[in-house]
């Protein structure tokens, strides 16, 4: 029974209306309305797809006070959202800043670079600190088959393919893909 494959959870990202559901009972309500504000303004924009999902930004906040970051690092900023969630979260005491011992990064940049922003992130964040990496599943496309996929997201698909199988050799880390928004990986720094 050792390569039984696990048959496929029929509740994870089942449906649009089970996601809608998750954000109207259990992120919505404990949303702030500044973190409101950008979510409706990055609605509108024509790439809102590359913001920071309210239900990833619910999970990083709680991250976020699990470790009690104080010194963050972000990569990537696009609307805001994720950058004003980390600063309404992290303690009066906490800083936002570009070098040091940092507790927690996090990255939603470019995915064709996030193997680059790994490595130079590995000498910045602290042993026990947190590198979190949005859109680990870019649109469900990581496990369709390539000729299935847009040729305008074959490219950072690929990306995030080769990312995620390199950090999960990373022994220096520990590893938790999420399926929340988009996908997050989440990597503790263990050395």
């Amino acid at each position: 029974m050792a390569n039984r494959v696990p048959e496929p959870n029929p509740v994870v990202l089942q449906s649009d209306q089970l996601y809608q559901y998750i954000l109207e009972t259990s992120v919505y309500p404990r949303e702030s309305e500044h973190l409101k504000q950008i979510r409706d303004a990055t609605a509108t924009h024509p790439a809102a797809f590359f913001g920071t999902a309210p239900d990833a930004g619910q999970l990083m906040a709680m991250l976020l006070k699990l470790v009690n970051a104080k010194k963050t690092i972000e990569v990537g900023v696009f609307t805001g959202y994720s950058l004003l969630l980390t600063a309404l979260t992290i303690p009066d005491d906490g800083q936002k800043e570009n070098e040091g011992a940092f507790d927690f990064a996090f990255v939603d940049a470019d995915k064709g670079n996030y193997l680059n922003y790994h490595e130079r992130l590995m000498k910045l964040v602290k042993v026990g600190g947190l590198l979190v990496y949005d859109n680990t599943l870019w649109g469900g496309t990581v496990a369709k088959p390539e000729e299935s996929v847009p040729v305008y997201k074959r490219q950072w698909r690929k990306a995030t393919i080769e990312f995620s199988k390199s950090i999960t050799a990373d022994h220096r880390v520990e590893i938790s893909h999420v399926p929340s928004g988009d996908g997050v990986i989440i990597c503790r720094r263990i050395c």
